[in-house]
């Protein structure tokens, strides 16, 4: 039997995170790990690489409670509403120290995900020729083609100790369930030596195994799943709540003061026992405009390997609207 792998979300953090690790925290523009990148800051981690394609107001919360010593990243972002001041002080002041920064684009970012997923040394990119990231970062080297004439940008795999992402459900045994933008979470948990999973909710197996394309983590990659409703808040779960631009457009603005930045710390994060509180801090007057109306997809027939002689039974029904699964009662084995 499958073992079950869900966890409260701050034993997860104890028993896989630890000071030193290099941990990414995937999801673009939605499923954001907010609750896990909180949770991080409250038990006091220090000495993180932090690994994100965009690092965001996460970083800039995770970077301010002196977690992270080293950035991994590509895209600086807010999420279009402003600068962030705690990467900023930290870069540009070393206030209250250096921050080690390794950069690279987008597509860099992908393709070392790509490339430790898939455990090779290095894989080649072209989109370097004439930019200046090579200046600035040694580990983008130029290569000759080993098959002819030419040469081609090289960038190392990205293997981090921990891979941290948001989805929309999962079931017990950790089969995880994702839909709306995929970014690059599928690669960052493959690239990983541990992974944690938080989700909206657990549901039944059958649930997960009537859509497996919308399964794009296997349980097999999976070290605990964590159930954390509105984990992802102040960014957004597709099909769940909308971003809270509010909170987005609120966060630039005063994080410029960084006796603000602490104060926001301590009250929204390190003074409380977990997510829940976090979210009791929000205010449900906050929170409950966030809450999304159904839109279901339409439904889509996987069918199913009928016994012999049942397939006159199975056209019949499907003329007449039943499914396949209503019409072969002895429920032949599901593909």
């Amino acid at each position: 039997m499958a073992k079950d792998k869900v966890l409260p979300l701050p034993e997860a953090i104890r028993a896989l995170v630890h000071d030193g690790d290099s941990i990414a925290l995937e999801g673009f523009s939605h499923l954001i790990p907010f609750a896990a990148g909180h949770e991080i800051i409250r038990q006091g981690r220090r000495g993180l690489t932090f690994c994100r394609m965009t690092p965001d107001l996460l970083a800039d919360m995770m970077i301010g409670a002196g977690c992270v010593d080293r950035l991994v990243c590509s895209f600086f972002a807010s999420g279009s509403a402003g600068a962030l001041y705690e990467i900023r002080r930290r870069l540009e002041d070393h206030d209250p120290a250096p921050l080690e920064v390794e950069e690279y684009s987008h597509h860099a970012m992908v393709l070392r995900y790509h490339a430790g997923a898939s455990r090779l040394p290095f894989i080649p990119i072209r989109s370097y020729a004439g930019s200046d990231l090579p200046k600035i970062n040694p580990d983008i080297r130029l290569v000759d083609n080993p098959y002819g004439e030419g040469s081609a940008y090289v960038v190392p795999p990205l293997n981090p100790d921990v891979t941290i992402v948001h989805a929309q459900r999962a079931d017990r045994k950790g089969n995880v369930q994702i839909w709306g933008i995929t970014g690059i979470q599928q690669e960052a948990v493959y690239a990983a030596e541990r992974v944690i999973v938080t989700v909206e909710e657990i549901v039944d197996d059958e649930v997960v195994r009537s859509d497996p394309n919308r399964t794009l983590i296997p349980a097999h990659a999976v070290d605990a799943v964590c159930v954390v409703p509105r984990g992802a808040h102040p960014s957004y779960v597709q099909g769940s709540y909308d971003r809270d631009n509010a909170f987005y457009r609120m966060w630039p603005k005063k994080a410029k003061d960084k006796a603000w930045v602490q104060e926001w710390l301590d009250t929204h994060v390190r003074g409380t026992a977990d997510h829940e509180e976090y979210l009791a801090t929000i205010g449900e007057e906050q929170l409950a405009p966030l809450t999304v109306a159904p839109r279901p997809s339409q439904p889509v027939d996987y069918g199913r390997r009928m016994p012999a002689g049942a397939g006159a039974a199975s056209a019949g029904a499907r003329a007449t609207g039943e499914t396949a699964s209503a019409a072969n009662d002895d429920g032949g084995t599901q593909r």
